[in-house]
C-alpha cells in the first residue's frame, strides 16, 4: 500500500519504507533496492559509470576501458540490466555483416549513479572542503 507522503502529519517519516513510493510506482522498493546494490560491486560502478559519462560502449569497447576478461564483463553486464541500470543493444554497422552488440545506462542508472555514489562522493568532498584546517 504505497502513497506518496514522505512524512507523516507530525513530520516524522513513514513507519513503513514502502509508503515513500508514489502510489502508482512503476518499481517496488525491493526493485530500488536492488538497483543500489547492484552499484555496490566495483567492476559494476565502473560500467555503469563509463557509460553514463562516455554513452554507449561495446563489449570490446568496455574490456578495454576496464581491463577485464570477457567473462566477467559479461556476468557484471548481466546483472546491470536485470536490474534496468543499463540496456543493451543490437545493431548492424553499415557495410558490415552481422549484429553488433551496444550497452547504454538507463535513465534508472543515470539517476542512480549520479543522484547516488556520485552525489555521496561531492557530500565528502564538500564536507572536507569545509572542515579542511590547512586551507585557513
Amino acid at each position: 500500500m504505497a502513497t506518496d507522503q514522505t512524512r507523516t502529519v507530525d513530520g516524522s517519516p513513514p513507519d513503513d519504507p514502502e509508503d515513500l513510493l508514489p502510489e502508482e510506482s512503476i518499481l517496488t522498493l525491493d526493485e530500488y533496492l536492488a538497483m543500489h546494490a547492484a552499484v555496490g560491486h566495483r567492476t559494476r560502478y565502473e560500467i555503469l559509470y563509463r557509460l553514463v559519462h562516455s554513452g554507449e560502449m561495446s563489449p570490446t569497447e568496455l574490456e578495454d576501458a576496464l581491463e577485464i576478461d570477457d567473462s566477467t564483463l559479461h556476468y557484471h553486464l548481466n546483472e546491470l540490466v536485470d536490474v534496468s541500470l543499463i540496456e543493451k543493444r543490437q545493431r548492424t554497422e553499415r557495410g558490415q555483416d552481422g549484429l553488433y552488440t551496444y550497452y547504454q545506462a538507463t535513465v534508472f542508472g543515470e539517476v542512480t549513479l549520479t543522484d547516488g555514489v556520485d552525489e555521496l562522493i561531492r557530500g565528502e568532498q564538500a564536507f572536507e572542503g569545509m572542515y579542511d584546517s590547512s586551507t585557513r
